[in-house]
């Protein structure tokens, strides 16, 4: 696993599958201080790289500066509209957000896989399923000269810096915390719950179809049938790692993002398949939940 910190490309990769982890784990981290519990960002993810890629889809051979900021806005827009559904259904009807924004990360990746494959597909592609290559002005431009590392690394660091300010200063970031910790003392407080669910979850969708757009645009370059190896559930888990707070998300996107890319290692070197680093993060997320439930109950032994 520290095999990854010893080399300039992995550490670069590295920093690849970091930036959507922190972009995803800093949204999810509203919601689930607010206790409401967002399990689709991998469709929020989907969702926000499908609606940039479609962007850069219709603007295929043109040319301006315009087109990647609007790339950027679909994508944000996308991931919020996708997000919206799970908790405007909570609010008016009652349902529970796990089902709702879990059953609709399956809809986002057929939908996807539709258009790819139909409409949005490649006619020079020989048949293969997948879009046409984004032109220059449709691609986020790397950090460095000669790199892989784009400008979504920045975006990533932007939204934890911001999202600890306002969780942490100011009079939204107390709303959050007192729904998701006693909900009838912030119904006392004057706080709205179903305002405060739905701005969690736009800000959580938001953002996920922001790291889902910078990964079509600043990596992968084109729509394919699959733009996530399930980044939006790794987040969960690094979300968690971290603590809920924005430095701790930080420390465990880049953590995680090391395990992935030391267990590509091992899968080559040693042979070990790769679904063995699944089974280490399963395990991590029980630990870590373990640990929180044996902080706040004592188990004793009674006769």
């Amino acid at each position: 696993v520290l095999q990854p910190l010893t080399q300039g490309w992995a550490l670069q990769e590295i920093l690849l599958k970091a930036t959507p982890l922190v972009l995803i784990a800093v949204g999810l981290s509203f919601c689930y201080r607010a206790d409401r519990w967002n399990i689709g960002a991998e469709g929020q993810f989907v969702m926000g790289g499908l609606c940039g890629g479609g962007i850069a889809i219709a603007t295929h051979g043109m040319v301006g500066f315009w087109i990647l900021p609007l790339m950027l806005c679909a994508g944000t827009l996308g991931g919020m509209a996708w997000a919206a559904i799970p908790a405007t259904l909570r609010n008016r009807f009652g349902v529970s957000e796990i089902l709702t924004s879990l059953m609709l990360v399956y809809v986002a990746q057929l939908f996807l896989d539709y258009l790819v494959r139909g409409p949005w597909r490649d006619p020079k592609a020989f048949n293969l399923p997948q879009s046409v290559n984004f032109d220059a002005a449709a691609t986020l431009p790397a950090l460095f000269s000669g790199g892989r590392v784009h400008l979504g690394l920045v975006f990533g660091l932007v939204a934890a810096g911001v999202a600890w300010f306002v969780l942490s200063r100011t009079l939204f970031g107390f709303s959050v915390r007192a729904v998701g910790e006693s909900p009838k003392a912030a119904k006392f407080g004057g706080f709205d719950e179903k305002r405060v669910t739905l701005s969690c979850f736009l800000i959580s969708g938001g953002l996920a179809g922001l790291a889902g757009v910078a990964e079509v645009s600043g990596q992968i370059g084109q729509l394919q049938p699959s733009i996530s190896p399930g980044y939006g559930f790794t987040a969960i888990i690094v979300a968690f790692l971290g603590r809920l707070s924005a430095p701790g998300i930080v420390l465990a996107a880049f953590v995680m993002a090391m395990i992935l890319i030391g267990a590509e290692n091992a899968q080559i070197t040693l042979k070990l398949p790769l679904d063995l680093a699944r089974v280490f993060q399963g395990l991590l997320l029980f630990c870590l939940l373990g640990g929180e439930a044996l902080t706040r109950y004592r188990l004793t032994v009674r006769r």
